[in-house]
């Protein structure tokens, strides 16, 4: 194997400018750890906020980041016996606890490890490590939900919404979300009941409608703003709301005290059991990652222009990076203009 591996590094912290690509030492790996030839990754908001300077507390630089992996055992630490090399795995790298999966070789700690799902690709496999375990600890272990209860998923379309809306059918939810009318017909084939276009209607007075004026169980904010704030309006009494945004404005939550609620804030911890149950999932046919677009390592800047721009309307599910890629593969048009 080479000395050396192909990354693209974060030097300063700005626009998506910042990366350069760089030829670094390949990392060596301990007795509990994995060594993997990275296939694919991913491009996830916290991977922008990290890039512009929203942690700077928490990455030195230059820096490696990113958090999905997806790829092929190359080695295996002495006490390791969970894996064996030429094993397709996937898993979300330690946030914030080195280095990350923008390269082409990575070594994680075993029990962050999982076996990839049989029946993705690669890119695929990428495009659901990080998002999939939010959704299942904020779904499973978080919010409870639970067969018969209906939910609120907001951004329906989004990289986060598109596995939401399929694992909270999985448990066998009623499912709500917001999206805008043009994406109606593709939320309801992930698996949503119901659609709200949020740039025409309150989805306040919509889920009321839709309830019978009863509210939802669970609301699922993916998006921050008011959404905390007015959240409360549309829940059922003792109704859950799991919300991934960091906010940094002050809330004023009076009215889930009427309601008995309980709010949960996930960022999310990643391990293996995680992955387990998400793969059992996937291989049932009940979950399957949406991709919007596909990029090289060489143009990972271009792969966050892609999600910041094309996260305010026009693209579909996750912005995913073929590392063995030496050319676009799929890029949205709307996000690509835009």
């Amino acid at each position: 194997m080479s000395e050396t591996m192909k990354a693209a590094v974060l030097t300063r912290f700005g626009g998506p400018d910042a990366f350069e690509i760089q030829s670094l030492p390949v990392p060596s790996f301990g007795p509990r750890q994995v060594r993997v030839r990275v296939h694919a990754t991913a491009i996830n908001p916290l991977d922008y906020q990290i890039r512009r300077g929203d942690y700077v507390d928490y990455v030195s630089l230059p820096a490696v980041i990113g958090h999905d992996v997806s790829g092929v055992l190359e080695a295996v630490g002495a006490d390791v016996t969970e894996f064996a090399p030429g094993d397709e795995v996937y898993y979300t790298p330690k946030i914030f606890g080195g280095a990350g999966s923008y390269a082409e070789v990575h070594v994680a700690d075993v029990h962050l490890v999982g076996r990839k799902p049989r029946n993705l690709s690669h890119v695929e496999a990428a495009s659901l490590t990080l998002v999939g375990g939010t959704v299942w600890e904020a779904f499973v272990i978080r919010a409870a939900l639970r067969l018969g209860e209906t939910i609120l998923i907001h951004g329906g379309a989004g990289g986060v919404g598109t596995i939401a809306i399929q694992v909270a059918k999985a448990i066998g939810a009623r499912v709500i979300t917001t999206a805008r009318a043009r994406e109606h017909d593709f939320v309801r084939s992930l698996g949503a009941d119901d659609a709200i276009d949020y740039t025409s209607t309150d989805y306040v007075d919509a889920v009321h409608t839709l309830t019978g004026g009863r509210g939802v169980d669970v609301v699922f904010d993916t998006i921050g703003g008011d959404t905390l704030t007015r959240s409360p309006l549309v829940l059922a009494p003792l109704g859950r709301v799991v919300s991934i945004v960091d906010i940094a404005a002050p809330q004023n939550l009076i009215e889930a005290w009427g309601r008995n609620a309980s709010y949960h804030f996930v960022f999310t911890r990643q391990n293996r059991g995680k992955l387990d149950e998400l793969t059992k999932l996937v291989e049932r046919g009940l979950v399957r990652p949406v991709i919007g677009a596909v990029l090289p390592l060489e143009r990972i800047g271009e792969a966050h222009e892609v999600l910041e721009t094309g996260s305010r309307g026009g693209l579909r599910g996750k912005v995913a990076v073929d590392v063995s890629a030496e050319a676009a593969i799929m890029i949205p048009p709307l996000a690509a203009a835009a």
